[in-house]
């Protein structure tokens, strides 16, 4: 969250509960299979247990990535509903830098519901963005934590949107992630794990650790000719890439009588092949290129 926060919306400019599930059922119809509710925070919204109830019914693989504050509060739910899945976002094991970071004190509550998570039996991801002087020296802290603990860290290369001040002299890499962890493990201590197919991240584990840990490294070197990933931000704009500035707004198109199908046909088939055109570090380094990019915190859908 920016230190001056976000500007409010009124909130008819969001998507309500039936336009949630009425444009993924479209997209459903046209042959996606999972769908993943996610930030800025899912459970901020007071009909999000109706969204997820909804939604549960659709023919899918339903997911779920939260800050982890509030999840305890849908656990039930959530395994009614059969999601399996939960990403918990966390950029720091130490308490006092995780509140730095977030700007809000709650590294308890969020250490004690992802153990709540595991124990729940669910399959839990944690997502870290690295940063250099900030957290990249928690990097094998992490890693080590799968040792024991069934969990999934995804470490996350600093990405580029409005607002967030990215230089790339402050991310750090997959090659330098990897070249800690082998300073730390030895080069045999962790070994290379299949991707699945669509994959976003490079897999890895410790030598017989119950967890994994993986890198997502968007910037380094990227996985755009795989990604099978489109989004709907929570006020109904479709977007094809994280990294596109242009938008195409499909809840107008319903409150309208529209077809939409056309509307995702065309967004779809003028994606680009790289990181919304970004195809190069001089392409990254001009600030013109994401500086009209939504701030990471208000994509979420």
């Amino acid at each position: 969250m920016p230190a001056e926060g976000i500007q409010l919306r009124p909130r008819d400019e969001f998507m309500r509960t039936e336009e949630v599930v009425s444009i993924a059922k479209t997209f459903v119809d046209l042959g996606v299979k999972k769908i993943r509710l996610t930030g800025g925070e899912p459970f901020v919204r007071k009909d999000a247990g109706a969204v997820i109830e909804a939604l549960s019914e659709l023919p899918v693989e339903l997911s779920v990535t939260t800050n982890g504050i509030l999840v305890d509060q849908h656990i039930e739910r959530l395994k009614a509903c059969g999601v399996k899945s939960v990403n918990v976002s966390l950029d720091s094991l130490k308490a006092k830098r995780n509140t730095a970071i977030t700007r809000r004190n709650y590294s308890d509550r969020i250490m004690a519901n992802i153990n709540l998570l595991v124990e729940e039996g669910f399959d839990v991801k944690v997502n870290c963005v690295v940063m250099k002087g900030v957290n990249d020296d928690e990097v094998v802290d992490f890693i080590a934590w799968t040792k024991d603990a069934p969990v999934h860290v995804r470490f996350i290369e600093f990405m580029p949107f409005d607002g967030n001040n990215w230089d790339w002299s402050n991310g750090v890499s997959l090659n330098e992630m990897l070249e800690r962890t082998t300073k730390a493990f030895g080069p045999f201590g962790f070994e290379r794990i299949i991707d699945r197919p669509n994959d976003t991240s490079k897999n890895y584990r410790l030598k017989d650790a119950v967890g994994t840990f993986a890198i997502i490294s968007t910037v380094t070197n990227p996985f755009c000719d795989t990604c099978n990933r489109i989004r709907i931000t929570a006020d109904g704009k479709l977007k094809n890439c994280l990294f596109s500035t242009s938008e195409t707004d499909l809840l107008s198109a319903l409150r309208n009588g529209e077809d939409i199908i056309p509307l995702i046909t065309s967004s779809v088939q003028n994606k680009k092949a790289v990181r919304a055109g970004m195809e190069s570090h001089e392409d990254f380094s001009n600030t013109d290129e994401h500086a009209s990019n939504r701030q990471m915190v208000a994509i979420g859908g």
